[in-house]
């Protein structure tokens, strides 16, 4: 049975359970087939009871592929927190962002859809989160950089350059073309990190370490 949604002080509360809400009816059928009369039924209260804790239904949208892009966000911070050297934190953290994307096409197609969606379209929530993922990569180069495993000289220009050339195997349209045409992409995915870290100028001792 479902909790009926208080408002008033609870406003947090209430847009949380709305969003839960909205999340299994994607989850289960696809936000362009979940309307807000829907997810106010679920909730047994009316659509305009909706639009008094989200503005718009875009608003739920973004909401929902904020959370999304939050779990690719907390698993790139806590590989960026760890003691390895920055080689392999960089190799970690782009073999990460590849296996979850990719995972995500598989096991949740229609949560996949939302994230091409914003990412097409070119939603706010999706311009902050590659922002953030590039200002992460950029720390990781800057700490190649200052412990001599990489020999470039501006960490912010090789950041970018890095999200340029591993976007094929994060991209959400790109990876799905890349999975329609060959399938299995871990071989391309792992030639393509040993590139990125020879470009940085990582050392013959690290790349020792990376595996091929």
């Amino acid at each position: 049975m479902n909790r009926p949604i208080r408002t008033g002080n609870d406003s947090d509360e209430a847009r949380a359970r709305i969003l839960e809400v909205a999340e299994e009816r994607f989850r289960s059928v696809g936000y362009h087939r979940t309307s807000v009369a829907d997810i106010a039924a679920k909730l047994g209260m009316s659509p305009a009871n909706v639009y008094r804790f989200f503005p718009s239904r875009n608003a739920i949208n973004e909401s929902i592929c904020g959370r999304l892009v939050n779990e690719i966000a907390e698993i790139a911070f806590a590989i960026a927190r760890t003691n390895e050297p920055a080689t392999e934190k960089l190799d970690q953290l782009l073999t990460a962002i590849h296996s979850h994307t990719k995972m995500t096409l598989v096991k949740e197609r229609y949560m996949h859809d939302l994230i091409a969606t914003a990412t097409r379209e070119n939603w706010a929530i999706a311009k902050a989160h590659i922002e953030r993922m590039v200002a992460i990569v950029e720390a990781i180069i800057r700490e190649g950089i200052e412990s001599g495993q990489f020999q470039v000289e501006d960490a912010a220009e090789a950041a970018r350059a890095v999200r340029l050339a591993f976007m094929p195997f994060f991209h959400p349209i790109l990876i799905e073309h890349c999975v329609q045409q060959r399938g299995d992409t871990e071989a391309d995915m792992r030639g393509q990190i040993r590139f990125i870290l020879k470009a940085l100028g990582k050392s013959d001792q690290a790349a020792c370490r990376i595996p091929a």
